[in-house]
């Protein structure tokens, strides 16, 4: 059992025998086929204890990337101990508060969180990974494509209820997949937003990055952009832009930038599907309506439009 390895793990670290008490609180996050949860034991700080399945490749990936993290000098958890012949890793205690648990907050205020997010991306974009470090296989077409099908099936197809075939065949997709994936390859962390992006002492410190590859930089700015969690409103989408045009002294190619915030929902709208499906969090049934009216924003006067309009009409 997960638990089991992560309390055994623990006692290891810790060096107790096992009448000491050891609480593990769960913690839920995303999709990522994990198990978190918070350890506590009397007379100790509380810590992450993670285990991770073999389900997903991008999980043994977690302990290589965040010491690459840290020596590029990015804000992650402290890794505290390793045992992977457990899979279980302890890290760190950040807190609870992320960038969504603060959304009903004034935007304004939120801005200096923003700039430290926004600033954890420029930095990952100079990081240069050492050579002999095996990182996950980059954005490239097949990848982009791959999201698109995970859109096609979770949420047209298991969601709605529909033919996806017709999307399937349709060269609009396909077209946008080779273009991004013929590109920069800048380190990306692949699922950059506001869950993710945690605020301890009034600096985001970055977690689940496991899936750190190479890719387009414009993703992850349109991941927090165009974050479904938080839906930003048009003059607040403006404000992260000046934002990042602050930081890296440009902003983004607005079509480039749009066609990758197209392809992140489209992916977001496949994962809100897939946990529908198999794990039945209705947390996450909100969020399908959201995302598919800033995707339905982005792809406006584009090839993807016509042949989405009925997929996003269709989403209640």
């Amino acid at each position: 059992m997960p638990t089991d390895a992560i309390l055994s793990t623990a006692r290891q670290f810790l060096g107790v025998d096992p009448t000491v008490p050891i609480t593990l609180e769960p913690i839920k996050r995303g999709a990522s086929g994990r198990t978190i949860v918070r350890v506590k034991t009397p007379g100790h700080e509380p810590f992450i204890g993670i285990h991770w399945t073999l389900d997903r490749e991008d999980n043994e990936q977690f302990i290589p990337v965040a010491h690459f993290l840290k020596k590029a000098r990015l804000r992650i958890p402290e890794l505290i101990f390793e045992s992977p012949k457990r899979r279980v890793v302890l890290v760190e205690d950040l807190g609870n508060t992320d960038l969504l648990t603060l959304k009903s907050q004034p935007f304004e205020s939120r801005l200096p969180l923003y700039r430290s997010a926004l600033e954890q991306v420029d930095k990952l974009f100079y990081a240069k990974p050492p050579k002999e470090m095996e990182l996950m296989p980059p954005f490239d077409a097949a990848l982009y494509r791959w999201e698109q099908q995970y859109f096609f099936e979770y949420l047209v197809e298991d969601y709605l209820g529909l033919d996806a075939n017709v999307l399937r065949e349709n060269s609009a997709f396909t077209d946008l997949a080779e273009r991004l994936g013929t590109g920069s390859r800048h380190l990306v962390h692949r699922d950059f937003q506001s869950q993710n992006l945690l605020v301890k002492e009034d600096q985001i410190y970055l977690i689940d990055f496991q899936g750190l590859r190479r890719g387009r930089q414009e993703y992850d700015l349109a991941s927090l952009i165009y974050d479904p969690y938080l839906d930003h409103s048009p003059a607040e989408r403006e404000a992260l832009f000046e934002l990042w045009e602050d930081i890296a002294d440009e902003r983004p190619e607005l079509t480039l930038f749009n066609e990758c915030a197209a392809q992140r929902l489209m992916q977001a709208l496949g994962a809100y599907g897939n946990i529908l499906k198999n794990r039945g969090d209705e947390w996450y049934r909100p969020h399908i309506s959201t995302a598919a009216r800033l995707l339905r924003e982005v792809t406006a006067g584009t090839r993807l439009e016509s042949p989405l309009a009925p997929i996003l009409a269709a989403i209640p």
